[in-house]
Order: C-alpha cells, then structure tokens, then sequence
C-alpha cells in the first residue's frame, strides 16, 4: 500500500512538473509575439476646417524656401473638426505656381506637395500631405461666391500618439471665396488606417 501511495505521488510530482514547464513555455515564448501583434482598423475620415492665410513669402524673402519652379510660399492656419480628432488646430505650408509661369498651360495654378499638421485636443498630431492645381471658379455644390477650388487627392503620412503609424487617403473639396478674401474652405473625405491599442 505504501508503494503505490508512493508511485501516485510520485505521479502526481511528474504531472505538475510538466505543466508548470508547458504553462512557463508559453508564457516564455508566445508572449513577445502577441505583444508584437497589432490589428489595424481601416474607418471614414473626414475633416471639415475654416483656414487664414498667414504667410506669404516670395523669391528673395527671407522664409520662401521653395525651388525655383515656384513663385511662392504660402502658410495657412486653421481651426475645424476631424473624425477621430474632435476640434483640431491644422498647420499648412506649401509652394505654389501661377498661371503666369510659362511652365503652366491654362489659367490653372499648382500648389504642393503641402506639409499638413492635424493637431486634436490632446496633442496628438495627424500628419499629411495633398498637391494639385488651384481652378479658376467653382463647382455646382460650391457656394456662389467661390472663386476657385481645388479637388485633389490627400495622403496620411503618420502621426503621433494614436495616429502613429496611421496611414490612409482621400479627396480634398476646397476653395477660396469672394466673401472671405483671408481664408481658405476645406472638406476633406477617405479612409484613415489606424493600430488598435495606440493610446
């Protein structure tokens, strides 16, 4: 009797060793990877921002920082809304060319590529990037005073807290109006692909 209570314990030892050892190698060596693993989600974006233009800067100021293919540089701050972002503060810098340079055909002008700066409530910055060409007047769901507008594709470069390593793209629905001579109308729509767990 005293040997089989013997070789039951002994068993019983051997048994919870070896779980132990199954349960420490998988602490052990799955962990990392599923810490590694992140799920990205790709959802609607949209953003909707009124800009001023702050800055221009010409070939000679100190500030124009563009090659010699543009004539100017071109800053504008802005204040508006994003999907994902709530109320934001937008940053745009970027170089333009007019309908004057003999390197444009039509009465168009280019701009870009655009360096943009999404900023949310609590500092997490939204980078992206959009280029294209300013038209003359304006598209029938514009409002009547637009002068010209740009529909031009958008990128999404990155970010920083939530947003970091987002990427994505969409279509810009912008433009100027005669009746507000200092700011600059955006609407923007696509998708935005962000990493589950960015906090």
């Amino acid at each position: 009797m005293k040997t089989f209570k013997l070789l039951f314990q002994i068993l019983i030892f051997t048994g919870l060793l070896a779980r132990c050892n199954k349960t420490g190698e998988f602490f052990e060596n799955d962990t990392p990877e599923l810490k590694k693993a992140q799920v990205e989600v790709t959802v609607p974006f949209e953003a909707n921002l009124i800009g001023e233009y702050v800055g221009f800067f010409f070939p000679g100021d100190e500030g124009f920082d563009c090659d010699e293919t543009f004539y100017c540089r071109v800053l504008v701050d802005a204040q508006g809304t994003a999907t994902h972002m709530g109320k934001i503060e937008a940053h745009f810098n970027f170089c333009a060319c007019g309908p004057d340079d003999p390197e444009i055909e039509g009465t168009d002008s280019k701009y870009g590529p655009t360096d943009l700066c999404f900023i949310a409530a609590n500092g997490d910055k939204l980078f992206l990037s959009c280029g294209g060409s300013v038209v003359d007047g304006r598209l029938p769901h514009h409002p009547e005073d637009v002068n010209s507008y740009w529909h031009d594709p958008f990128v999404i470069t990155g970010g920083t807290g939530k947003f970091e390593g987002a990427t994505g793209n969409g279509w810009t629905d912008d433009y100027n109006r005669d009746s507000y001579p200092e700011n600059s109308f955006h609407h923007w729509t696509g998708t935005i692909t962000l990493k589950k767990g960015n906090k």
